[in-house]
């Protein structure tokens, strides 16, 4: 059993994701989602890179990663956040939240197909019970009760926000990513390969940005700036830092279904500092993700027979 430390620093990118949406959505109507994106990435590459020299970690990526760092790159830097800032522009935050974190399943056959990880049906229960959770959580009680009395298509589609399909792509970008970081790091160090595939993915961002927008100067306030370097520098250089250091040594189904966790996080968060509350479906979703994280984590555990013992000793 990992100790309780482990268990906290492998929670914590995904506690930390959890608000850093939150704090990155009120700054997409001024700034738009590419800018936003870049200011994201790339100073928490920076601060990466930093603290990766003054640890003596090194500054070089191996030249036999080189490929797959910059497959890497695309996918989990520039297509994954500009993807994620795109789709949050037009997403409510609950449905928004869904459609991110269906990545742990995504994640779950990617390590099946590719590094033969091991899903038994106590895996794929879990996965199925936190995907449960998670609509539990976020989506309108009243889709949900369009879906079970089967209502007319039209009626449902209307509850549906733009910005869906943005949201989808972006968590097959992440999911990608979390194996990529794999093969991108064979011969580097994850936490070096995570702060240059920051910096270089989100230059590419703000060249976007340049080419869309015209107007001169960004009128943010103090509040906005500190928005944006919680988003950058816990929400990506200490998240992201963690998240791909720990997708590079543990077992990744077990480590991708914490993903699960992150929009309890965010509605925890919300309740803290601005008083809302869970209403009965959603503490159920929280009840049902908490299961499956114990259901995937553990599904080794659970599902192999327990030595047997000599009667005799």
């Amino acid at each position: 059993m990992p100790s309780l430390r482990l268990w906290f620093l492998m929670v914590l990118p995904f506690a930390l994701w959890g608000t850093a949406m939150t704090a990155m959505a009120p700054l997409l109507a001024s700034a738009g989602p590419w800018l936003v994106a870049g200011f994201r990435l790339v100073p928490a590459g920076l601060a990466l890179l930093l603290w990766g020299q003054w640890t003596g970690r090194g500054l070089a990526i191996d030249s036999r990663d080189l490929l797959w760092f910059l497959l890497f790159t695309l996918v989990d830097a520039t297509l994954f956040q500009g993807l994620l800032a795109r789709g949050l522009e037009g997403t409510g935050a609950g449905l928004g939240s869904v459609l991110i974190d269906c990545q742990p399943l995504l994640v779950a056959l990617m390590a099946r197909a590719l590094f033969r990880e091991s899903i038994n049906p106590i895996g794929w229960m879990g996965l199925a019970i936190g995907l449960a959770g998670i609509v539990c959580i976020g989506l309108p009680s009243e889709l949900l009760g369009h879906w079970w009395l089967l209502a007319d298509p039209p009626a449902v589609q209307e509850v549906f926000q733009p910005g869906e399909g943005w949201m989808l792509l972006a968590a097959v970008a992440m999911a990608a990513g979390t194996v990529l970081i794999r093969f991108a790091s064979r011969h580097s160090d994850p936490v070096t390969v995570t702060a240059w595939h920051m910096v270089l993915g989100g230059l590419p961002l703000f060249g976007l940005h340049a080419l869309q927008r015209t107007d001169a100067g960004l009128a943010w306030t103090a509040t906005d700036w500190a928005r944006m370097g919680y988003a950058s520098l816990l929400g990506s250089a200490l998240a992201y830092g963690l998240f791909f250091w720990f997708a590079n040594q543990r077992d990744l189904t077990s480590f991708s279904s914490l993903g699960f966790l992150t929009p309890v996080f965010a509605l925890a968060t919300g309740g803290w500092l601005l008083g809302e509350r869970l209403d009965l479906l959603q503490w159920i979703g929280v009840v049902l993700v908490l299961v499956s994280v114990i259901f995937v984590s553990q599904r080794r555990r659970f599902w192999e027979p327990l030595p047997l013992t000599d009667p005799s000793s």
